[in-house]
């Protein structure tokens, strides 16, 4: 498996693929790779002739320099399922931060259309300014047809669907869906940080998530809000920051409901110190 740490080879190798008129798919990790980065590069290789696989853990958009250092780098392992996937047509581009930001990691500001002020952008101040930044670098690295992304971050993707819109970036978005462990919990790199009472509570958000959904259809928005954050007040293990529910198409709040408008249920919990999202389509 070919593993690039400069922009300028990975750049030659995808010169050449275009040259034979293959296709190029991009997955941008940050390492630490599970069954849901594995969904999302098979799903690439379906569809392109090369999928790059980025694994980046990109600083600017950790507002929480903690947490930046708590993320896990597993480098040899996550390469290691990669070429168990396919080693011939998946292509590593594990950069320095260096060879990312030559001028330094620091991120650029986006306009997304307030999109990056409602929920996570609340909570994570300059987050979303990151994860553009990161994001178009990546793009413009790579030069891909397609980019895949998975519905767990579904205000990051809805994000880069304007990143990609507002910039005219010739890139295809392709939204994956949420990939989950047996106990229903949403696969997440940060999972092998949950030990003890917390692992066997994180799994409760899924199921709150569910039973909220079946609620939403028979009971008000506040109602629903309510109930939701009355279980995790009961709950000792899992500390809830926040339950939404949101129009997807401009992630805002609602209070009523209205025909033929898609919502869905976005939450974020603590479990100790490792921080938990997930999501549900509720209609």
């Amino acid at each position: 498996m070919k593993v690039y740490s400069k922009k300028e080879q990975l750049g030659q190798a995808i010169s050449g693929f275009k040259g034979q008129d293959l296709t190029i798919g991009l997955v941008p990790t940050m390492g630490a790779l599970h069954e849901g980065h594995l969904a999302l590069v098979k799903s690439a290789l379906k569809d392109n002739n090369k999928v790059v696989v980025s694994i980046f853990v990109n600083p600017t958009q950790f507002n929480n320099q903690d947490d930046l250092k708590k993320y896990p780098r597993t480098m040899e392992e996550d390469i290691r399922l990669l070429e168990a996937v396919d080693a011939e047509n998946i292509l590593v581009y594990a950069p320095t931060v260096e060879d990312v930001y030559e001028e330094g990691a620091v991120s650029e500001h986006f306009d997304f259309d307030g999109l990056e002020f409602e929920m996570e952008g609340k909570f994570r101040a300059g987050h979303f300014d990151g994860v553009g930044t990161i994001v178009k670098r990546l793009f413009e690295i790579a030069t891909p047809d397609k980019a895949y992304f998975g519905e767990k971050d579904f205000q990051q993707l809805q994000i880069i669907k304007k990143l990609v819109a507002k910039h005219n970036i010739p890139v295809e978005i392709v939204a994956c869906e949420i990939c989950r462990e047996p106990s229903g919990l949403a696969m997440s790199s940060r999972n092998v940080r949950l030990h003890g009472g917390y692992k066997e509570a994180a799994p409760f958000i899924y199921k709150t998530l569910k039973s909220a959904k079946v609620n939403f259809g028979i009971k008000s928005v506040n109602d629903v809000v309510q109930w939701v954050e009355n279980q995790f007040y009961e709950n000792e293990f899992l500390d809830l920051e926040y339950f939404i529910i949101a129009e997807e198409s401009t992630l805002k709040s609602i209070d009523t409901k209205n025909n033929n408008t898609n919502y869905r249920a976005f939450i974020a919990v603590y479990a100790d110190d490792v921080r938990l999202i997930d999501n549900i389509a509720l209609n």
